[in-house]
């Protein structure tokens, strides 16, 4: 079983998630807490943090989920439902396993603020490469 410091070493390749701030938090089985600290560069034109930040966040954090265990997926599609304003100053991404077949997975990924505040869900399904 892999450490959460070795899982860490391993995403840091992830550099467009990380390089924007994303980090791995908790992991465990077909599990992954992720979070990122919203900053000037996260936000748009109108003061708001993007939608891409979340989706960002939230895609990491499948891949995360997916993949620490050792067994290559990737998304093969994902759904986005913006809910809310983010009113904090950090982001948490919350990926879990819905369904893991022989070639498809489902999951679940939920996007918060560190006040509770609901920002996106997201649904995506991966395949086993």
């Amino acid at each position: 079983m892999k450490t959460i410091e070795e899982v860490r070493e391993l995403f840091s390749k992830d550099r467009y998630a990380t390089e924007n701030g994303a980090v791995i938090d908790e992991i465990g089985e077909h599990y992954a807490k992720c979070s990122l600290a919203v900053d000037a560069h996260h936000k748009n034109a109108m003061g708001a943090v993007m939608g891409g930040v979340s989706f960002t966040l939230a895609d990491f954090a499948f891949a995360v989920a997916s993949n620490w265990e050792g067994v290559p997926t990737v998304s093969l599609s994902s759904t986005i439902n913006y809910l809310g304003k983010v009113r904090g100053e950090r982001l948490i991404a919350e990926a879990i396993l819905i369904k893991d077949g022989r070639t498809t997975c489902c999951y679940s990924i939920s996007v918060t603020d560190e006040l509770g505040n609901k920002v996106s869900e997201i649904i995506t399904t991966g395949y086993h490469v």
